[in-house]
């Protein structure tokens, strides 16, 4: 029989892969904050780096004006579909609490916070897998490489 410790450990390394999409990458629900943001954070050529339990992936997405407040907002991934009924942009300053929910209903709380430019942010904050549980730590770090995306780019 498996202690709770050891039962904790292994749900942390079978989501975790999955768990660091969801809480960097997450689509935050619609406000008129969002929207406030757009001239905030410029669209163009982004890379970006999300760092989770260990795990770091960088890439880069042409992001349109019409994609900036998702972008901006916490990033999407096809898997998890994210609210945060907390949401303060402002003054070079973000922060963001919420829940991701996976298709087989599976829920994280999240919170993410930091600062940001128009041509760049960094969020830090983390993931909770279970209630009572501690959060799992998390960051994002984003930066625009060109106004003008690439022939080619891949766009958000």
């Amino acid at each position: 029989m498996m202690t709770l410790p050891a039962v904790l450990m292994r749900a942390v390394a079978i989501t975790a892969p999955a768990l660091a999409g969801a809480i960097l990458l997450a689509a935050p629900a619609s406000s008129t904050q969002a929207q406030a943001s757009a001239s905030e954070v410029l669209p163009g050529y982004w890379e970006y780096t999300t760092s989770a339990v260990g795990i770091r992936s960088t890439e880069t997405k042409c992001v349109r004006p019409s994609e900036i407040n998702r972008f901006f907002g916490g990033l999407s991934t096809r898997r998890w579909r994210c609210t945060y009924p907390t949401r303060v942009v402002g003054g070079g300053t973000a922060r963001f609490e919420g829940t991701c929910t996976d298709p087989r209903g599976r829920h994280v709380n999240v919170r993410l916070g930091g600062s940001y430019q128009q041509e760049s942010f960094r969020f830090t904050g983390g993931a909770q897998l279970a209630r009572g549980t501690p959060y799992l730590p998390a960051s994002i770090t984003a930066r625009r490489v060109a106004a003008v995306c690439p022939a080619g780019a891949e766009y958000f």
